[in-house]
This record gives structure tokens, sequence and C-alpha cells, in this order.
């Protein structure tokens, strides 16, 4: 399998990753994601991605599919892919139970059958020119009689690429969904012995071809002529993604269980600069790919043979605006389609 690649775009400013957008599009890059965060908002900035490429995909990695209502998320992608000439991916995840319930004030519990009832209800609302939606589910409630006629949209099948970290959130993708959007946390070895049996065993529950759904390997990539640099700034983003308990299952299964309690016993303490010095060599060389530019490139030919499509990812936990968009910048440069081999 020879995966497509992507480039992941969250450090700078709006106005900064639209422009990494275009120079990453120039580059042979087949797709530019935004992620979301509770300082950036993913539509907003896909949005200014729009304006600024005219060939590579754009997607969501990953908006948000809690607090905002059935009806928001799809006319929002209605109106992204109408405004990229139908380029849009919608990648949607609700993220932990803590950010479920901390940041956007919606009950955590069953994150899985929520994401199930939600997508087919988009696919329904973009195919409102057809007529009414009414819907009368366990998490969401639409009646929707239009007043006046409905245009059709750029597309009424936008891909729809669901987050799951946990088997159970996995499995939805192989229900419902287009694609699963992978986690920095699933190696190569991971996508293939646990990520794509759980996704066979959602598609098989709604009698669905698995090879329908495309994997999406997010991988930390770092780049530097300074190897011990690269390896530092990897470190410290898989110190960041280890610290959620509800990663713990996945990191256990691939052995860094007692590493990981160190980490957020670290974290707990504020105390980042040890909490970075504790991920050992063989985390960061399990999780990123993290070196030279020649390193980086032969690294990632292990994602590219198992997955479908391969975003690379740079990190910014704790670095300056500055260096992170050094950063992206080489990432950019060095993993492009276009780089040399």
């Amino acid at each position: 399998m020879t995966a497509t690649r992507g480039v992941s775009v969250l450090q700078g400013r709006v106005r900064d990753v639209g422009a990494a957008a275009a120079e990453a599009e120039a580059r042979g890059f087949d797709t530019v994601w935004s992620p979301e965060f509770y300082v950036r908002s993913g539509i907003v900035t896909l949005a200014h991605m729009a304006g600024l490429t005219s060939t590579a995909t754009i997607g969501s990695s990953i908006a948000y599919a809690v607090g905002r209502s059935p009806l928001t998320i799809a006319t929002e992608a209605r109106s992204l892919d109408e405004l990229s000439g139908g380029r849009l991916i919608l990648g949607l995840g609700t993220g932990t139970k803590r950010m479920m319930s901390d940041w956007h004030g919606t009950p955590p519990e069953s994150p899985a059958p929520r994401m199930e009832e939600l997508v087919p209800l988009l696919r329904r609302l973009w195919r409102l020119h057809e007529g009414p939606v009414q819907h009368e589910g366990r998490f969401y409630r639409v009646d929707l009689k239009p007043t006046a006629e409905v245009i059709e949209p750029e597309r009424d099948d936008i891909p729809v690429y669901t987050a799951g970290v946990n088997d159970r959130m996995v499995e939805v993708a192989g229900r419902v969904a287009d694609g699963l959007f992978g986690h920095v946390l699933f190696t190569p070895a991971y996508l293939e012995e646990y990520v794509r049996p759980a996704i066979a065993k959602g598609a098989a529950k709604a009698d669905r071809d698995p090879a329908e759904v495309a994997v999406v390997a997010l991988v930390i990539t770092s780049v530097s002529d300074d190897e011990e640099q690269a390896r530092r700034e990897a470190a410290a983003q898989i110190a960041f993604y280890s610290v959620p308990g509800a990663y713990a299952p996945v990191l256990e299964r691939q052995g860094f269980g007692t590493v990981a309690a160190g980490l957020r016993e670290a974290f707990a303490a504020g105390d980042f600069d040890t909490m970075v010095k504790r991920v050992p060599e063989e985390m960061i060389d399990a999780f990123a790919c993290a070196g030279t530019p020649g390193q980086v490139r032969e690294k990632l030919r292990a994602f590219d043979a198992v997955a479908d499509h391969t975003v690379v990812y740079p990190p910014s936990f704790r670095l300056s605006p500055e260096r992170c968009d050094e950063v992206l910048r080489a990432v950019i440069e060095h993993t492009a389609p276009t780089a040399s081999p």
C-alpha cells in the first residue's frame, strides 16, 4: 500500500495557516488539515484555507461533533464544500469524556452511539433539497421543513471521517463513516493489529465492506538538521498526548503504560521539563518520525505501508510561535511528495 500525503496545520495565526496550506499544495501535498482546539476554530480556518488553495483536499482534523447541533455541522460543512469547489473532508470527533463535559457542557455518556446517530443524520440534512428532515433519536431531535426551495449542495455525499482512539470509537468508522482519522499514538503495528480489525468489526455490524473505510495515519513529524532537537521536540508532543487517562489503554497495549503513568505524575505537578525528559528513546521511535530530513522520509514509509493516507503533524507543545512556524515549514519542505528522496 502506498499512502497519499497530507499535513495538519495548527501553528501560528489563522492567516499564517492559510499561507502554509497554499505552500503545502504547491509542494504536492494531497490534503491540508486544520485541527480544532480551545483557541482555534477548525471551520473558520478551513474557510481561509479554501480561498488560498485550489486543488488540495481540505479537511478538519478534527472538528468537534459536540457543542454544535447537527444542523450547524451540516450547514458549515455544506458551505465549506461549496466554497472549496467540492474539496472537503469533514473530520469529526467528540474528544475525551472530560472535554465533552468540561469544555462543551455535553453529557459525556455514550460518545460512540452519539456519533453513530449523528453521521447518518448529517447526510440526510445534506439532502434537504429532496424534502423535509424529521428525526427523533436518542441524542438528537430535528424537525426541519424548508419554507422555500432548497438549492442542491455542491455534494450531498461529503466524506465524513470520524476520530477514534479506543476500540469502540474506532468501530464507529466501520459502521457509519467514510474514513477513520487516526491518533498520534497509533503505530504502524497498532494500525494493523487493532485499528483495522476494529473497523472491520464495525463494518460487519452494518453489513459494509471495511475496504470502503479509509484509514488515516496521523504522525508526529519533526524535521531538523539537528537530529537531537527534532527528537526532543517530538518527545514533548508525545508527552502531551500521553497524559489523558482516556488514552491509557492504547499506551498499555504497546508497552508504555508505566511510562505514561510517570508522565501524568509530572504533568499533575506542573513539572513539564521532567515530563518531557521521561519520554524514552523507544517511545519517540514508536510514535514519531523525528530526525534529519532523510531519516524522517525513511521512517514515514512504515506508515505509508499500512495506511491509506498519511498526515504529518508538526509538534507544537511548549514551542514558541516562531519555532512552531519554523518546524511547520521544515515539515512541509522535507516531507512533501515533491521532496528529494
